[in-house]
């Protein structure tokens, strides 16, 4: 009989939370020097571009490393075209939003996803969520919405600016396209690789991008920086998303996902911070609040334990 096949062993549980809050704080800061490239005239298309590039050619290095096979199952290449169109969508929109509006209010609109999948999951025959994953995932969403002082912003008390819709309207919608990618991941390619997915994704993110770009479909899609400062911000966008992508797809079988993923969930709250510190932004007493509670109901959905 053949040895049976053995499970990774799991970090240290503290290990794994490190772990995670760090590729967190990588994906904030991507979107944060993302701001930084943008204000410096940077195009939209060139951001994605640097960003799939560099992460193709990590998976491509961790693939062969790991010394997997690159074939597609049968039937399930139409659906890796759909994800990879999916989410060269959503980087699109994410960055559109980024552009135009705090990055903090970007990232929360856009951390909606898991609502929407749930809710997605549900309308097409899935599980309907539970009692205790709808209260605390509207905690969260509270408590986001006061770390990002929504209601002064609703109000009218901020300078909301003129592309204030848009940017709102580019973090739904890659909300809402990143909810359809996930649920046809799950249903339609989990017997295919995870790294190996990925690979085909952004290759097809990168390919895309620059379709649209050459065939000038975007205006000042491929805008160059006009500074070492959109620069900088562009190769740190490329090398923060690679440097937690690839660290997780790598590490992922060893941090016991089931329970600690919704530790990812403090993204906005890294943003925020990191906003405030490099983009000038100011934290309100409403806004810490909004960060104790989201932070909260993080840790107590990280620490439920699955059956």
């Amino acid at each position: 009989m053949p040895p049976a096949a053995t499970q990774p062993a799991l970090l240290p549980r503290r290990h794994a939370v490190a772990v995670l809050l760090l590729a967190a704080c990588a994906f904030a800061s991507n979107h944060v020097a993302a701001r930084f490239a943008f204000d410096d005239q940077a195009g939209l298309l060139l951001a994605i571009l640097f960003r799939s590039g560099l992460c193709f050619l990590a998976l491509s290095g961790i693939v062969l490393w790991q010394r997997q096979s690159v074939r597609l199952p049968a039937g399930s290449a139409p659906w890796q075209l759909i994800v990879g169109l999916l989410i060269a969508i959503q980087s699109f929109a994410m960055f559109s939003a980024v552009a135009r509006i705090p990055v903090a209010i970007a990232l929360l609109i856009s951390n909606s996803f898991p609502i929407l999948l749930a809710l997605l999951t549900w309308a097409l025959g899935g599980k309907p969520p539970t009692r205790k994953a709808c209260l605390l995932m509207g905690v969260i969403l509270i408590g986001l919405m006061l770390v990002l002082d929504i209601p002064a912003q609703l109000s009218g008390n901020a300078d909301l600016g003129p592309e204030w819709t848009i940017g709102v309207l580019g973090a739904l919608t890659a909300a809402t396209v990143f909810s359809f990618a996930l649920w046809i991941t799950e249903h339609k390619l989990g017997s295919l690789v995870g790294t190996v997915r990925s690979l085909y994704t952004v290759g097809i993110i990168f390919t895309s991008a620059l379709a649209t770009g050459l065939a000038g479909l975007v205006p000042g899609g491929l805008s160059l920086p006009a500074s070492s400062t959109g620069w900088i911000g562009l190769c740190s966008l490329a090398l923060l998303y690679t440097a937690g992508f690839s660290t997780l797809f790598v590490l992922i079988p060893k941090l016991d996902m089931s329970r600690n993923a919704p530790i990812m969930n403090v993204e906005p709250v890294f943003s925020l911070l990191l906003g405030w510190l490099l983009l000038g932004q100011v934290l309100t007493p409403i806004q810490l609040a909004g960060g104790a509670v989201v932070l909260g109901c993080i840790v107590t959905l990280a620490y439920q334990r699955h059956a």
